[in-house]
């Protein structure tokens, strides 16, 4: 468990909060591309780190991230004219460029020179894997862009899906680098088969039927790996079934793949209390990958179905209890009565409030790894508020798009540390071992 500060400093990223400084180092996954595809478009309104900001694509399709709300009396430009090469503002017509330089200002006569001495607040932005990615730090400390592990390389297939949630970034994280809760909450929708894991129309396959993973983690300078071990239906006395995750801080969790398709999940913050969770599907260049379409339908996430134009659900929510069906929970049709793996997760995360009360938990040990999560993040902050690079950006530094999860069947004198793993990650990771230290913390964090 942690204390009440501790939450808070995992929590908080709002202002000057530490968490919020440190995320702003990186670039930030801000709204997907398909929100802001047409040029000359309606402007969207995006919040980050409770930053309120509207993204646009400009009559040549060139992308701004703007702040929301007009230099001039502070009316939002979400109402502006997107029009030749600007974003105009209703009010008085100011209109602005990508960089937030004044083009025009109507208002004001010519000769007073004053468009030169405004500039709108803007960010600079990059366009990758179906992200728009803005950089919100100081414009001195910006690293380079660098493609994303879900995209490595520009002809990687990627279907996406976003849902704008009620509770803290932290606490959707911990849902997604948590193994051991699919083998119960999504378990009509990951079924034990012999054979390979493998993603059908209705569901995903794996081959085992243990709920009880064992847990180990190996901790890295970009986050950490860990393996959830289980007993693999077929030969279980010589082979272990192994699932690795990939926290890549401080965004994003690579999810164990199927034979069809990788999985990953990226966690923004919008504020202390509310977030962008988004679930994709990814395959490497020259690899056939899920439709959009057929990803969010199977996720039960469509667009004007489950969630609206702007990604909010409108189907199933807290409110209606998610449309939880018991009568299928009775049949056994369902664990859980919500059709679709992120709405089960939702449902979750969402119980637990805005910020979860981690001070009171009892965690086992199943939960290393969201211990070791928690240890990670705070001890980043940390090293960072005393001058530290930030997490991930530290020498060696290891790309993203080199990182890689995995999942599979091995014999069980294979280590599964550098399984899956890149040629680059492969060397880096390479000779590493669990730090005693962190073990003995993990270890005990669950006594």
């Amino acid at each position: 468990m942690l204390t009440a500060a501790e939450n808070e400093t995992l929590c908080r990223v709002e202002g000057e909060a530490p968490m919020g400084r440190l995320m702003r180092r990186h670039w930030v996954p801000a709204l997907l591309s398909e929100q802001v595809a047409e040029p000359d478009g309606r402007p969207v309104r995006v919040t980050l780190f409770g930053e309120k900001l509207v993204a646009f694509r400009d009559s040549e399709g060139r992308l701004g991230v703007l702040g929301e709300f007009c230099a001039h009396r502070k009316a939002s430009l979400a109402f502006g004219r997107n029009e030749n090469c600007g974003l105009r503002c209703l009010y008085h017509g100011w209109k602005f460029d990508v960089e937030g330089n004044v083009v025009d200002m109507p208002s004001e006569p010519k000769e007073s020179r004053f468009a030169e001495r405004v500039k709108q607040k803007a960010y600079p932005v990059r366009e990758a894997g179906g992200f728009v990615w803005t950089y919100m730090g100081k414009p001195e400390e910006m690293p380079e862009f660098e493609p994303p592990a879900w995209a490595p390389t520009p002809g990687a297939k990627v279907s996406a899906l976003r849902i704008e949630l009620p509770c803290n970034w932290a606490q959707i994280m911990e849902g997604q680098i948590d193994s051991a809760h699919s083998s119960s909450l999504h378990s009509s929708d990951m079924k034990p088969a012999r054979g390979e894991a493998k993603a059908l129309d209705t569901h995903w396959v794996r081959p085992s039927t243990d709920k009880n993973p064992r847990i180990q983690v190996q901790v890295t300078n970009y986050g950490m790996r860990y393996a959830a071990i289980r007993r693999p239906i077929m030969n279980a006395q010589t082979q272990d079934y192994v699932r690795i995750t990939t926290f890549v801080a401080p965004f994003t969790a690579l999810i164990p793949p199927n034979s069809s398709y990788n999985v990953a999940s990226v966690i923004v913050p919008r504020d202390d209390t509310s977030s962008y969770f988004h679930f994709i599907a990814w395959t490497e260049e020259g690899r056939e990958n899920i439709s959009p379409e057929a990803w969010r339908k199977f996720c039960v996430t469509e667009v004007g179905m489950d969630v609206d134009a702007d990604f909010r659900p409108i189907k199933r929510h807290a409110s209606n209890d998610y449309l939880q069906d018991r009568a299928l929970m009775k049949t056994g049709d369902s664990f859980t009565g919500i059709p679709g793996i992120p709405n089960q997760d939702i449902a979750m995360w969402e119980s637990m409030g805005a910020i979860a009360d981690r001070t009171s938990e009892r965690l086992g040990a199943s939960d290393i790894a969201v211990i070791q999560f928690r240890r990670i993040m705070l001890d980043a902050v940390a090293r960072h508020e005393a001058g530290a690079p930030p997490i991930g950006l530290e020498a060696p530094h290891l790309p993203q798009a080199k990182l890689r999860s995995y999942q599979g069947v091995v014999p069980k004198t294979e280590d599964w540390r550098t399984l899956g793993a890149s040629p680059e990650e492969a060397a880096y990771l390479t000779g590493m071992e669990e730090e005693p230290e962190e073990r003995e913390m993990a270890r005990a964090a669950v006594a």
